[in-house]
């Protein structure tokens, strides 16, 4: 009976949140500094709408609401793996520094392969800034790691150590910023501040097959993630391989986010706010916390992205500093109650 009321309860939970996404997709597809009423929305995606609607709709902001759809998922994914693993509820690849490494590692690719930041880059830049990312996300994972450990892994010591590794690469990356043109430099600080301003099918399609790839190798895992939570000790007893787990769902957590950032840019509290949220709505239990997770960050992202680019329009806010303004309230909560 308890097992059928949790499942009624992530159901109810499920449809509702993909209802509220569903209305908010709609609006974002509305809201911009050029206005489509709902009506000419249906009439152009039935392909009786203006060139000008059809080039706003399709090129414009589709690829940008599918791109917070995954960016938002593999962040928030990310964050319940990291507070999984780690037992810490403060964890999150922003506030750690992954996210960081991931962005200074492919502002430095860009700039070498094309001189510039985002004016002509290549096909080939973009299918491959992922695997940038990703090297620059593990990087600073390992930093982290290896640094914080010290006869197993402490919450507090990570998060510390975390936080100083993440003020590390961005100072490296502004001191990086310093080669180029004063244009560039405003380009790649927006970019920083979490931007998916610009975005088009291409980033969409090179993002999309690693989110999916790690999503279900994630949802695989899940059921590790439980034993973890239960301390090494335990979970030892259990016949689980701590270590090894640990260190291959921080391999998941840390490519969804150097993923998410390579094209986003650093989205910080993300991860953080939306395990919490969609544990309080469906308890602890990862099978139906990590897809919760998800729709409640896709939520998040969606409607940050509608304010950023409508409260000041025409000039856009950088959608990081919206999810920041709610998640910095959010985090010191946290580390009050920590």
């Amino acid at each position: 009976m308890i097992a059928t009321g949790k499942q009624k309860r992530f159901i109810w939970t499920v449809t509702t949140l993909v209802i509220i996404i569903l209305l908010t997709f709609i609006v974002s597809l509305n809201l911009g500094s050029f206005s489509i009423k709902p009506s000419e929305v249906i009439q152009t995606i039935l392909g009786q709408g203006t060139r000008k609607q059809e080039i706003v709709l399709f090129n414009m902001r589709l690829p940008r609401i599918v791109m917070a759809i995954l960016v938002a998922t593999a962040l928030a994914v990310s964050g319940t793996i990291l507070q999984g693993i780690t037992k810490n509820d403060l964890a999150d690849s922003g506030i750690l520094g992954i996210s960081s490494g991931a962005a200074l590692a492919v502002v430095m690719y860009i700039y070498i392969m094309n001189g510039n930041i985002y004016e002509g880059i290549s096909d080939i830049t973009i299918f491959t800034m992922p695997v940038v990312a990703l090297a620059g996300s593990a990087f600073g994972a390992f930093l982290i790691y290896s640094l914080a450990w010290k006869k197993g892994l402490n919450p507090t010591r990570l998060i510390l150590i975390g936080v100083g590794i993440n003020a590390a690469f961005n100072a490296l990356l502004i001191v990086f910023q310093l080669r180029f043109t004063t244009q560039e430099f405003n380009r790649v600080m927006v970019w920083i501040s979490g931007s998916i301003w610009g975005t088009n099918w291409n980033y969409v399609i090179t993002i999309l097959p690693w989110i999916i790839i790690f999503l279900v190798l994630t949802m695989y895992k899940a059921r590790y993630l439980d034993v973890l939570h239960l301390g090494d000790s335990l979970s030892t007893g259990l016949g689980v391989q701590v270590e090894k787990e640990r260190r291959t769902l921080l391999l998941f957590a840390v490519a969804l986010a150097g993923v998410a950032t390579s094209v986003a840019g650093t989205i910080s509290f993300l991860g953080l706010i939306s395990p919490h949220i969609a544990r309080k709505l469906v308890g602890p239990k990862h099978k139906l916390l990590l897809p919760t997770s998800a729709l409640i960050g896709t939520l998040l992202l969606l409607i940050s992205d509608t304010v950023a680019r409508n409260l000041l329009a025409p000039v856009e806010i950088p959608v990081g500093i919206v999810v920041s303004v709610i998640g910095v309230p959010y985090f010191i909560y946290l580390m009050v109650k920590e």
